[in-house]
């Protein structure tokens, strides 16, 4: 008899978006001459810029002769790449960020999923509410979660993100080992200000904690006061990790290309108390589990950081930008309290109903298909999340179909 991982039993029913394009699937079976309108989930719809797909072509031509094929490459990333990175999000910023903190992966989804595998099965986990989902689900299986009770895991330590507190967590009063902070925020759009996360970076110092910043969304940010990367806070490359994606900057969703930022200074202990670089075994477990992304993927993402390639992602950027700034006012519009929308893709507000009768009742009355908030924890009960990468006509036109709904 083969024996489960029986963390594996402890997870949710199914994952959060798969449970939608199911329901999504099943409606338009049904009902096959009806228009849905996706604005479910952070899939951008506009094309990759001219210099990414001149530099993919490039890649691959090269990939095509002998004297300029590339086999496996660096499980890290090539360093063209990483020090594009390191110049253009750190340097030109000021932040202090070698090329060889860098790695180079396939998804900030995988990155923050696996990170977890560091660390001892017992470590403390606090992690907000509501959040992405791969966060929690992470650490379920690996099996530090406890029994799933009235909506919550037994052994997490939730950050209440609520209404009240303008979806900004408290910071706790007693230590934990990991905590998860997403700004700007998936699912509420919520971002926080320097003094705000400088206080995070305080309280892991005080603690010996570990904060694993996701920054998948930093490219909405418009406001230069408010900060892109936690290693603008002093004192943030001893606690902090950095998750960062092309997904949504540069429209990689299809072509995968991500990096995740790991100071040197980053130490864990073991039992006995001596210090080890986070550093050493994050390269460890990449270069045991990984054989990095491939070559014209990689020469197509250091496009991106060449000033071309910065004016045009900036273009396509103002696109959604212009998209969540209509459907904010929309939502504002029908009375619906909200976040989001202004530093962020997505619209997070107040439904009349909990969040799966609501997504049905847009589904079957309008045709649109957004995400209900209680997917993301359960203090998303009550809430939707609608997404601003869709394409221009489609957004209005959603929005004249929601006004229908007020």
């Amino acid at each position: 008899m083969v024996r489960v991982n029986e963390n594996y039993t402890l997870l949710q029913g199914s994952y959060l978006f798969s449970e939608v394009a199911k329901r999504v699937r099943m409606y338009q079976e049904k009902n096959p001459e009806k228009k849905i309108i996706r604005l479910g989930i952070g899939d951008v719809t506009q094309p990759l810029v001219p210099s990414v797909v001149k530099a993919f072509q490039e890649g691959v031509e090269e990939m095509s002769k002998k004297e300029s094929f590339h086999g496996y490459g660096p499980e890290q990333g090539y360093e063209f790449l990483r020090e594009a990175i390191a110049e253009v999000d750190f340097r030109k910023r000021g932040i202090d960020i070698s090329p060889d903190e860098i790695f180079i992966s396939t998804g900030a989804k995988e990155d923050t999923a696996n990170f977890q595998e560091l660390f001892d099965q017992k470590v403390s986990v606090a992690i907000p509410d509501p959040v992405y989902p791969v966060y929690v689900d992470s650490n379920v299986m690996a099996g530090r979660s406890g029994r799933l009770k009235n909506g919550r895991y037994e052994r997490f330590f939730y950050l209440d993100a609520t209404l009240e507190n303008n979806f900004k967590p408290e910071i706790p009063k007693k230590r934990f080992d990991l905590i998860y902070l997403c700004f700007p925020n998936n699912p509420t759009g919520q971002v926080l200000t320097r003094d705000e996360l400088k206080a995070w970076v305080e309280y892991a110092h005080k603690y010996g904690s570990i904060l694993f910043f996701d920054a998948a969304y930093e490219a909405f940010v418009s406001d230069p006061s408010l900060p892109k990367s936690i290693f603008e806070i002093e004192g943030a490359r001893e606690v902090a990790v950095e998750f960062r994606s092309l997904s949504k900057t540069a429209g990689f969703t299809g072509t995968r290309c991500a990096y995740t930022i790991v100071p040197r200074d980053v130490k864990v202990y073991t039992k006995k108390g001596h210090a080890v670089s986070l550093h050493a075994l994050w390269f460890r477990r990449q270069s045991t589990k990984f054989n990095g992304v491939s070559y014209p993927v990689q020469k197509a993402a250091a496009a991106v950081f060449t000033p071309e390639g910065q004016k045009e992602i900036q273009e396509v950027l103002a696109y959604y930008k212009e998209n969540a700034r209509i459907i904010l006012e929309a939502i504002r519009e029908i009375g619906f309290p909200c976040t989001g929308g202004t530093h962020s893709p997505y619209i997070w507000f107040k439904t009349p109903m909990d969040s799966w009768k609501f997504f049905d009742y847009l589904l079957e009355r309008v045709q649109i298909v957004g995400t209900p908030g209680i997917g993301f924890g359960k203090n998303g009960d009550g809430f939707f999340r609608l997404s601003a990468f869709g394409d221009r006509s489609n957004v209005k036109e959603a929005i004249e179909r929601l006004k229908t709904i007020s």
